[in-house]
């Protein structure tokens, strides 16, 4: 047998497993490493968040990230270099935290790698009847695996399109395992670049739960940000704060069919982009909106999206807690506006939940690993066949 079989078996029968849970998200700004310990598998899994450290960008190779994603014509040329360069990268990153934390690669069971989405095609989004839902994510498995000398499981929205879905949101896989509360209904919400959220009903009422993305969450602030003030993303909501929303650009936004879309959806910042705000405000004839004015109104369609979403899925007398997680916590302005338009629901950090709110994807995806290396997988309903599990595995030799 070859070893790396034998080795995985026996890593896949360990009662507990060290696995790195990585993440980069559609804002671009860094790696997200979560170094977590993992017992059991599915409803019985139990997770501690052991270190965890968000690596930022520099804006030279933020930059050259940018030019490849979410557009829709880009250089094969640097696409083939980035994926390739980027696994390495990745794979420095993490022995870097690894020394820094004192522990050595030989006690990590696995590497989780989500990668860097660079474009997402769900059907609904490119209108190709005869082509499938499609995404693709760069930073090549064999690549981490080979720099760190550790197993490595990664790309794991493939078999979720192969399968019939759309390649996303799939933190509801995990959401439900971890966070369904015996009596209490729950709503975990991430707001990334996109936002999503799951409804998770208490286990006592037997209901399904619900997954999906609400549309832009930090996504076109970030770009408005960077385009007008030169700034990475509004620290602390300070611009939306000093500008006021402009009604009539905010009407504008919330035209798009893709808000009156039912429930489960995805999306990404391929539609969502400055492009489709200059489109909107074109065509609504909105010439006269000021730069704070357009941080602020922008901020505010990601509060009334979000917010609109979660109510849709509500009865008048149900008010789960709504727990939140991702960058646009961060944000006074969005989270105050959150709590104003859900004025029956008490919001909070994820951290409430037991996690940073801020590793909370890349712990999603370590879980993931574990599932793929341990469990039965996840029912979807889009598969013809039995459960399924996600990821490829690159050995290190």
């Amino acid at each position: 047998m070859n070893p790396s079989i034998k080795k995985l078996s026996d890593i896949a029968q360990k009662t507990s497993k060290t696995i790195i849970g990585l993440m980069s998200g559609t804002s671009l700004d860094g790696l997200d490493i979560a170094l977590c310990e993992i017992s059991g598998i599915g409803p019985s899994t139990k997770v501690e968040l052991k270190n965890f450290a968000s690596v930022p960008y520099d804006s030279a190779f933020k930059n050259r990230l940018k030019a490849i994603t979410s557009v829709p014509n880009v250089s094969l040329q640097e696409v083939t270099l980035m994926h390739t360069y980027l696994g390495n990268y990745h794979g420095e990153l993490i022995l870097k935290c690894l020394r820094k934390w004192a522990v050595a690669p030989s006690e990590i069971d696995c590497i989780a790698s989500h990668g860097q989405t660079i474009f997402h095609a769900p059907k609904q989004q490119h209108n190709q009847p005869q082509m499938p839902n499609a995404t693709l994510q760069i930073g090549d498995g064999d690549h981490i695996a080979h720099k760190t000398s550790i197993l490595t499981i990664s790309d794991f929205r493939q078999k979720h399109t192969a399968a019939g879905g759309e390649g996303a949101p799939m933190a509801g896989f995990i959401d439900e395992m971890l966070f369904t509360h015996d009596t209490e209904d729950r709503i975990v919400l991430n707001i990334g670049g996109i936002a999503n959220f799951t409804y998770l009903p208490a286990k006592s009422k037997d209901r399904p739960s619900i997954t999906t993305d609400t549309g832009p969450g930090n996504t076109l602030i970030d770009a408005a940000v960077r385009q007008l003030f030169s700034k990475e993303f509004d620290q602390d909501g300070k611009i939306a704060k000093h500008g006021s929303v402009n009604a009539d650009a905010l009407a504008a936004f919330k035209s798009d069919p893709y808000f009156r879309k039912p429930l489960p959806k995805t999306t990404g910042p391929e539609f969502f982009n400055l492009h489709w705000v200059e489109n909107k405000l074109s065509k609504a004839g909105i010439t006269n909106v000021s730069n704070d004015d357009f941080v602020a109104t922008l901020t505010r369609l990601t509060a009334e999206t979000i917010a609109e979403s979660i109510k849709s899925i509500l009865d008048d007398k149900s008010h789960p807690p709504l727990y939140v997680s991702g960058g646009g916590f961060h944000n006074p302005v969005l989270m105050d506006w959150l709590r104003k338009l859900l004025p029956d629901i008490t919001i909070s950090s994820f951290e409430n939940l037991g996690f940073n709110p801020d590793a909370k994807e890349a712990v999603v995806f370590a879980v993931l690993a574990n599932e793929m290396l341990a469990g039965e997988g996840f029912k979807m309903e889009s598969a013809q066949t039995e459960n399924i599990s996600f990821g490829k595995i690159s050995f290190p030799n």
